[in-house]
């Protein structure tokens, strides 16, 4: 006899809603719950937000609009949820970017999030 129980995980969510806004809308339901957690760090939902916020106007102010390419290039970590979610969050569109393959066309990313020490692996683009 199979567990139907622990495979039952369908849920409706929202057609008319983003990602980032249903994020935002469990912010305002539970502020100081765990959000996401990485290795040793956590974050809030209330502190991923502020920081993606952050990270979002810094964005706009860069010239990212609705529906710009911004690559992003994180190794997995708290700082890539921020750096997603702030994407999103300035209307922005993410591309994946791995340092490894240097092949990658980069001409229609217009913004490169990246952490310092990965600053230079990154194929050349005028970003």
């Amino acid at each position: 006899m199979r567990n139907v129980g622990w495979n039952d995980t369908k849920t409706d969510y929202p057609t008319d809603k983003c990602i980032h806004q249903l994020f935002e809308e469990q912010v305002e339901k539970t502020p100081d719950a765990v959000a996401v957690v990485f290795e040793q760090q956590k974050l809030t939902y209330s502190q991923l937000n502020s920081k993606a916020n952050q990270l979002a106007h810094y964005l706009q102010n860069l010239g990212v609009v609705p529906e710009t390419l911004v690559g992003i290039c994180v190794e997995r970590s708290v700082e890539m949820v921020v750096g997603l979610l702030a994407i999103l969050k300035a209307g922005g569109a993410y591309v994946a970017i791995d340092p490894t393959d240097k092949s990658q066309d980069l001409q229609s990313i217009s913004v490169i999030l990246t952490l310092n020490d990965l600053k230079s692996e990154i194929p050349n683009s005028n970003a």
